[in-house]
């Protein structure tokens, strides 16, 4: 009985020349291939496996040929794109090489009122007037002098700040690492005040 996906083998190995990053991570993964690959072509594939011929940096202009085996063997010729799809994340995963999905959309979570609130508080008793006598300052004046002792309000405001930055720069990673328009965080924060002021 002929093997369907090696009748068409001509035509997957010309369409498989247009991704050669994907036969480079196939020859890395599956094919065991140790060394730089620098490039890789598909020279046959049946339903059993396919055979690639990869280039490495010290060998580039002797090429190489591993046999890759498909494991269960294709049943048919539909059978070849989704495991071709499936094997490319699976070897992009283990290579280290998967794109960070993009953020598209963004809301601040619920905790942020958590933190805003103390942020609040600390600002509120920081900033308390010494001679106050209004009934905005009755808390501060109260549970500021009893509560808190002389230090407790610029070591917090040094461990703000240093968290802060902290935050901020790990935030400024992941944007960059997801790729997210500007727009999208702006938006985020503008609804943020507005929910604040309303």
């Amino acid at each position: 009985m002929a093997d369907p996906v090696a009748d068409k083998s001509g035509f997957l190995c010309t369409y498989m020349s247009s991704h050669p990053d994907t036969l480079v991570a196939y020859a890395k993964h599956f094919g065991k291939v140790d060394g730089h690959v620098v490039s890789a072509k598909m020279l046959t594939i049946d339903s059993k496996g396919m055979n690639l011929e990869y280039n490495t940096k010290n060998l580039s202009n002797r090429p190489q040929i591993v046999r890759i085996e498909f494991d269960p063997p294709l049943l048919g010729y539909e059978e070849v794109k989704p495991r071709l799809l499936g094997m490319k994340a699976d070897a992009d995963e283990a290579l280290g090489i998967v794109k960070a999905p993009q953020i598209t959309h963004f809301e601040m979570p619920f905790q942020i009122w958590i933190t805003s609130s103390l942020l609040i508080l600390l600002i509120y008793g920081t900033y308390m007037p010494s001679n106050s006598k209004g009934v905005f300052w009755w808390l501060a004046r109260t549970l500021r002098p009893r509560v808190f002792p002389d230090v407790f309000f610029p070591v917090t405001w040094v461990i703000v700040v240093i968290l802060h930055v902290g935050e901020g720069l790990y935030a400024t990673t992941l944007v960059r690492k997801h790729r997210m328009p500007w727009n999208i965080g702006v938006r985020a924060f503008s609804r943020f005040v507005l929910a604040i002021v309303t």
